[in-house]
């Protein structure tokens, strides 16, 4: 009538329960504030001043009244905490095997990275009828990922990951907000959710993003580990400078100055921004504390790549060569002593970034083959 809709669009597995939680409270809410109401103003208006109401047989206690008044809320409130818990903890329990997508807010924009390293900036992406989780942290203020269409809100804080998933049950774009006030222009951090067919989705997913095939979270994770070096002192083993990673993820570690703990994401989080918060048995505070040094995305990338490291060292990654054994990929040449690199490549391998040698000394082509995907 007015073409302006009462309430956005149902898109997601959580629209239905959430609106019936809703309308039964706002229901509930007009229900009882009309009778609380009109009984006012029907005692109002039968006991005015002047009116020829009986007043010779007052009442003051009817018991009938009290126990009704009390038990029918009382009732009706268990009823709506019951199903308003068990929707929170189906909203906490994503099933098995999610489509897993990272995001990271910040001063004012979303940014999205899916778990094979294609990323977008206030758009998502997600494939239609699947359940999508969503890992989120904020880069600087507390921001919150809101989608009134999927009927999915939840904060996103500075130093720890949230979660939230949904499964989308209608193709289209709908709205992404940023529901907290987090600055000037808190009110541009907005985008949308573009939900797509499975098929196309998954050729999007492929094909999408940059013109050479983008690397997963675990590549760039081990670039941004051999950019910031990690290989020197995590080796295979453990040495005298830093324990070996290789197969750490999931095990109970110790520290000296702290109780034992499981190894998760925050836990790795944790001891790569400010790793004297928890030192590990037997070494001291050698590590440097990579807070405010890398992104939020870099962190999430290195944490992918430690928990993709086997107890026999870490897969073999495409695009990405191995350190100790480029060596041998020379040793025709004259490099006694050293180690010659072949290409740490930004996106896919390139056959012409080999190491050549110039002046007796390794030279790598690693930053031209970089250039040339970026």
């Amino acid at each position: 009538m007015f073409h302006y809709p009462l309430a956005p669009p149902s898109a997601s597995n959580w629209a239905a329960p959430n609106d019936a939680i809703f309308y039964s409270i706002l229901v509930l809410t007009v229900f009882f504030t009309l009778a609380v109401c009109g009984a006012i103003l029907y005692f109002v208006i039968r006991y005015k001043e002047g009116s020829k109401a009986d007043r010779s047989r007052p009442v003051y206690e009817a018991l009938a009244l009290e126990l009704t008044w009390t038990i029918i809320p009382t009732i009706l409130s268990i009823v709506i905490f019951f199903f308003a818990a068990k929707l929170y903890l189906d909203e906490k329990t994503p099933p098995k095997n999610p489509e897993d997508i990272f995001v990271v807010g910040k001063q004012w924009m979303w940014q999205m990275e899916h778990r094979n390293g294609v990323r977008e900036n206030n758009v998502l992406h997600v494939p239609i009828d699947r359940p999508v989780r969503l890992t989120m942290i904020s880069q600087d203020v507390i921001h919150a990922f809101y989608v009134p269409a999927f009927r999915v809100q939840w904060m996103v804080v500075p130093g720890r990951y949230t979660t939230i998933w949904f499964t989308p049950t209608l193709k289209g774009e709908f709205h992404l907000f940023c529901n907290m006030y987090c600055g000037t222009q808190h009110s541009e951090m907005c985008g949308k959710v573009v939900v797509m067919d499975q098929t196309d989705y998954a050729k999007w997913l492929a094909n999408q993003g940059e013109v050479s095939t983008p690397m997963t979270m675990e590549q760039a994770g081990a670039r941004v580990y051999s950019k910031i070096g990690c290989e020197n002192c995590h080796g295979a083993a453990d040495s005298p400078r830093a324990p070996s990673l290789y197969g750490i993820y999931g095990k109970t570690q110790t520290f000296s100055n702290s109780a034992s703990q499981k190894v998760d994401d925050a836990l790795v989080r944790n001891a790569i921004l400010r790793p004297y918060d928890q030192l590990v048995t037997g070494y001291d505070q050698s590590m440097p504390a990579y807070e405010g040094q890398i992104s939020e995305m870099d962190v999430a990338n290195l944490v992918a790549y430690i928990k993709s490291m086997g107890a026999s060292g870490p897969p073999a990654l495409a695009g990405v060569t191995d350190h100790d054994n480029a060596v041998t990929t020379a040793s025709h040449l004259d490099v006694t002593n050293s180690m010659a690199v072949n290409s740490l490549r930004a996106r896919t391998p390139d056959t012409d970034a080999t190491p050549t040698v110039r002046k007796n000394n390794p030279a790598v082509n690693s930053l031209a083959a970089r250039q040339r995907t970026e």
